[in-house]
C-alpha cells in the first residue's frame, strides 16, 4: 500500500507527567514506529525525541502540544511536506539558543547543527543568540506534574521574530539549565522528566505566537554522558553531550499549520487518538470525544488519575474504548481502520 493512503491516527504521550511508557526517553519511540507500519501517525515530540536518537519517520507528523490541542479543537489543519518530490525537501530550520549558555556549550550545539547539515542534508541556515538570558525555572506541582515558566519571554519572541523574517518555517530552541536538574528517581525509570513540563511551556508559547513547528532541547553546564549503566528507558539521553539532534529529525519534515487549506489534513480525517488511560483531561483528548473521533485509553500508568469513570458520561462513552496494551490498541484499529 502507498504510504499516501494509509488512515491517519494520532498518538499522544503527554510530557512531565511520568509515564510508564513514553515519560522518559523515546521509550516510546518502538510503539510509534510500530503504529506507522500501518497508518500515517500524528505524534507530539515527546513520543519520539531521544537525544542523540529519534524514532520519527516519513510516515510520522511532528506536531507540538499546543498544535496538537488546536488541530484537535477543529482550528488549524495539518499540511505535510512534500518529500516525495525528486529533490531533498526538508523544512528551513531556524536554531534559538539562549545567551545563557556558556562558550563551550554553545560551540558543541553549532557544531552539532553543523554535523546535522552536513550528514543528513537538513536545511538550517541560521541561529539566533537571545539578547537577553532567557531565565528557566523548573518546578514539580501538588499532583507531582512536572512544569516551570520562563522569566524572558520577550527574548524568545525577538530571537524568534529574527528567524522568522529570514524565511524560516521551524523553531528548534535551547535553552540553558544550569546543572540543577539531576533526579535520581528519574534516571531510574521510576519518576517524572525534571525538565519535561518546562519544555512544554516553551515549545507552545512560541508555536502559538507564531504558528510555525516549534521543539526544545535543554543544554546543561556540563556533558552528561555517562560509564555507568543507567535504566533502559532514559538511556538515550546519557550517550550524548546533546539532545538537539532528536528535535532537528523532527523538525526537519514536521507539518506546517494552516487554517483553511483544501490538500491540508482535517482533524475529520483522523480515526483514532491513542492515550494513555489515566490521562483523559486534555484539550485534545476533550475535542476528539466532542467531534466523534474515536479515544483509544490504553492502559500506561502516570502520575493524572483523569480516567474514563471520572470524565465521560455513559452517553458518550462509545467515543472511549479502553485496552490494556500498545498492542491490542494496535490489533484493534487495524482490523477496524487500516487500508488493504
Amino acid at each position: 500500500m502507498n504510504d499516501a493512503e494509509k488512515s491517519i491516527i494520532a498518538l499522544s504521550v503527554p510530557t512531565g507527567v511520568g509515564a510508564e511508557i513514553g515519560g522518559y526517553a523515546g521509550d516510546a519511540g518502538f510503539v510509534a514506529r510500530e503504529f506507522s507500519k500501518y497508518f500515517k501517525v500524528i505524534v507530539n515530540p515527546n513520543v519520539v525525541n531521544a537525544g542523540i536518537l529519534s524514532a520519527v519517520n516519513n510516515n510520522m507528523l511532528y506536531v507540538e502540544g499546543y498544535a496538537f490541542d488546536e488541530f484537535f479543537a477543529g482550528n488549524i489543519n495539518l499540511k505535510p511536506i512534500d518529500n516525495k518530490s525528486s529533490d531533498v525537501c526538508f523544512n528551513k530550520i531556524g536554531v534559538i539558543l539562549d545567551k545563557s549558555i556558556p562558550d563551550d556549550i554553545l560551540n558543541l550545539h553549532l557544531n552539532t547543527i553543523d554535523a546535522m547539515k552536513i550528514v543528513k542534508g537538513y536545511d538550517i541556515p541560521y541561529y539566533e543568540i537571545t539578547d537577553e538570558p532567557v531565565g528557566v525555572c523548573l518546578s514539580i506541582d501538588k499532583t507531582g506534574i512536572s512544569t516551570g515558566r520562563i522569566e524572558n519571554e520577550q527574548t524568545l519572541k525577538r530571537a524568534a521574530k529574527k528567524l522568522v523574517e529570514k524565511g524560516c518555517g521551524a523553531l528548534a530552541v535551547v535553552c540553558f539549565f544550569g546543572d540543577e536538574c539531576e533526579d535520581i528517581n528519574y534516571e531510574n525509570g521510576d519518576g517524572v522528566d525534571p525538565i519535561g513540563g518546562i519544555e512544554a511551556v516553551i515549545s507552545h508559547y512560541l508555536t502559538k505566537e507564531f504558528m510555525l513547528p516549534c521543539a526544545h532541547s535543554p543544554a546543561f553546564s556540563g556533558l552528561d554522558i555517562t560509564f555507568k549503566r543507567v535504566n533502559y528507558k532514559v538511556s538515550s539521553e546519557f550517550i550524548s553531550s546533546t539532545y538537539l539532534p532528536c528535535i532537528l529529525d523532527g523538525l526537519s519534515i514536521a507539518p506546517s499549520f494552516l487554517k483553511k487549506e483544501e490538500n491540508a489534513i482535517s482533524r475529520n480525517e483522523v480515526k483514532s487518538l491513542i492515550v494513555p488511560s489515566d490521562a483523559l483531561g486534555s484539550k485534545a483528548v476533550l475535542s476528539a470525544v466532542e467531534a466523534g473521533i474515536l479515544v483509544c485509553a490504553v492502559n500506561n500508568k502516570t502520575v493524572l488519575s483523569i480516567d474514563c469513570k471520572k470524565l465521560f458520561k455513559n452517553a458518550i462513552m462509545k467515543n472511549v474504548k479502553e485496552f490494556s496494551s500498545y498492542r491490542n490498541c494496535l490489533d484493534f484499529i487495524r482490523e477496524r481502520y487500516e487500508k488493504r
